[in-house]
């Protein structure tokens, strides 16, 4: 059990209609795409070619900021605007779809936008399927 998951289980309401397993893997991705692309950006930027990074590094610490904000808007549960929940999932999504790209383009020479790439996957898509099951 991870503190995610521990800290759902103590929340004292009722979380609603939310898939409590699909909540806790999304805030984890997100924390752990957050990290990642902010590591990624900064090997970029030792990288002896970092002007031809330029576009990765702003992308990867875009992702970086919307991730941690989206695993911050998802810990909170008093007052939840599904609405505003969605908007934000959304968000998070396509900032990871644009940076696990850029980062795939940069794989086979860099095996930290490797690494990025794989957790932008893993984000996107736990984002999805959180999505998928707010009905």
């Amino acid at each position: 059990m991870t503190h995610v998951t521990s800290m759902l289980e103590t929340y004292p309401k009722d979380l609603g209609g939310v898939d409590r397993q699909k909540l806790a893997e999304c805030i984890a991705a997100c924390f752990e795409c957050a990290q990642t692309c902010t590591a990624c950006a900064d090997a970029c930027l030792s990288e002896d070619m970092v002007a031809e990074l330029t576009k990765c590094i702003r992308t990867n610490l875009d992702c970086a900021d919307i991730c941690a904000t989206t695993g911050k808007v998802l810990s909170r549960h008093t007052g939840y605007d599904a609405n505003l929940t969605r908007a934000v999932l959304q968000a998070c999504q396509a900032a990871c779809k644009a940076c696990g790209d850029e980062c795939a383009q940069h794989a086979d020479m860099h095996e930290h936008c490797r690494v990025c790439a794989e957790a932008c996957r893993r984000c996107e898509q736990a984002c999805a399927e959180l999505i998928g099951s707010l009905g």
